[in-house]
C-alpha cells in the first residue's frame, strides 16, 4: 500500500502504480477539484447504492485505474467498480474518517430490498490524505465518521484477526481520536486538530484489517434497512457493544481505556457520541417494534460471528433496545 500526505502527491502515486487513465469516482461536491484524471464520475450515492455503482462502472470507458474521492460511499463505490472491471488498482483520497480506504471489502446497499451486501478482493493500492479536504466537513459527519473509526480501533483489539501490528494501530488511532475529536467539533477549521484526527483515522483504517465485531454488525443492519448514516449508527451502537464485550475481552478493553486517557471506553465513547450529537436510535426514526428484525439481520452478518462473545438475535436485540 502506498500512503502519502498532500493532494499534490497524487500524480506520483498514480505513476508509481502505472496508472495513466484513471476514472475519478466522487460526488457533485468535488466536481471542480483539479485532479490528474482522464474521466470523471460525479454520481456517487449514499451507502454506495447499487444504481450508483452500475452507473460508475458504465463510465469506465477504458480506464486503467480508479481514484476514489470522498467518504466511505465514494470509496466503496470505487472498489466495487474496480472489482467489476477485473481488479483495477484503487487510489483513495478520503475526505471523512471512515477508514474504507484500507480494506479490500466494500458494502453496497440495495434500497429496494433494504439490505446491504457487498464483496471483497478490491486492489486497494494507494491512499492520499489531505486535511485541507476535511475543513468544511460538517460537525455531524465529522463526529459520526470519527466514531466509526473509533469502533474500528475498539473491535480490532478483540476479533480473531487481530495481531500485534493491528493492536498497535488500534491503540494509536484511539489515542488520536480521543485527543482530537472534541477540538474538531469545536472548530472544524482548526488545521492541527483536523490533521490529528485524520492521522487517528488512518491508524484506525489500518487496524480495520483485523476485522469487525457486533457494533459494526448492528450499524450495517441499520444502515441497510433504513439508509441511515453508517458513522452515526456506529457512534450509537459502540457503547452498548463495549459493555457487552467487557467480560469476554477485559485486557483489550483495559488497553483501549488506557489509550483513551484512562477512561472507561464504553462511557468515554458514549460521551463523544453525545458531543457529536449522535442521539439514540429513536431520534433517527427507527421503529421500536422493528428491532427484532434488525437484530436478526445483524446476527446474520459476518461481523457478529467474529465478536468475542456470542451475539445471536436475542443478545443483539437487548443491545438495540439499550441504544433505542
Amino acid at each position: 500500500m502506498i500512503v502519502r500526505w498532500g493532494i499534490e502527491t497524487l500524480p506520483d502515486v498514480l505513476a508509481d502504480l502505472g496508472v495513466r487513465r484513471p476514472l475519478l469516482v466522487t460526488s457533485e461536491r468535488w466536481r471542480d477539484l483539479d485532479l490528474p484524471v482522464a474521466r470523471r464520475f460525479h454520481g456517487v450515492r449514499a451507502h454506495a447504492e447499487v444504481a450508483g455503482v452500475r452507473a460508475a462502472t458504465a463510465a469506465l470507458d477504458g480506464a486503467d485505474g480508479v481514484v476514489a474521492l470522498g467518504g466511505g460511499s465514494a470509496i466503496d463505490t470505487a472498489k466495487a467498480v474496480a472489482v467489476a472491471a477485473g481488479g483495477l488498482p484503487v487510489v483513495s483520497i478520503p475526505t471523512t474518517y471512515s477508514g474504507a480506504e484500507w480494506t479490500p471489502f466494500y458494502g453496497v446497499r440495495d434500497a429496494a430490498s433494504g439490505t446491504k451486501g457487498g464483496g471483497g478482493g478490491a486492489n486497494v493500492a494507494g491512499i492520499v490524505y489531505d486535511p485541507e479536504l476535511t475543513l468544511d466537513l460538517p460537525a455531524g459527519v465529522s463526529g459520526g465518521t470519527a466514531l466509526n473509526a473509533l469502533a474500528h480501533c475498539a473491535e480490532a483489539l478483540y476479533v480473531p484477526g487481530r495481531s500485534d501490528e493491528t493492536d498497535a494501530d488500534a491503540l494509536a488511532g484511539a489515542r488520536l481520536i480521543d485527543r482530537w475529536l472534541e477540538p474538531v467539533l469545536a472548530d472544524g477549521h482548526d488545521r492541527e486538530a483536523r490533521r490529528g484526527l485524520l492521522e487517528g483515522a488512518m491508524h484506525a483504517g489500518a487496524a480495520l484489517r483485523a476485522g469487525m465485531g457486533v457494533a459494526h454488525a448492528m450499524a450495517q443492519a441499520l444502515g441497510g434497512r433504513y439508509g441511515l448514516a453508517h458513522g452515526t449508527m456506529n457512534a450509537i451502537c459502540l457503547p452498548p457493544a463495549l459493555r457487552f464485550n467487557r467480560a469476554a475481552a477485559p485486557a483489550a478493553l483495559d488497553a483501549l481505556g488506557e489509550a483513551m486517557g484512562g477512561a472507561d471506553p464504553a462511557r468515554r465513547s458514549a460521551e463523544l457520541a453525545d458531543r457529536a450529537g449522535a442521539g439514540r436510535l429513536r431520534d433517527h426514526g427507527v421503529p421500536r417494534d422493528e428491532l427484532p428484525d434488525v437484530a436478526a439481520a445483524a446476527a446474520a452478518r459476518p461481523a457478529a460471528h467474529a465478536n468475542p462473545r456470542p451475539a445471536g438475535p436475542a443478545e443483539i436485540l437487548e443491545l438495540l433496545q439499550e441504544a433505542w
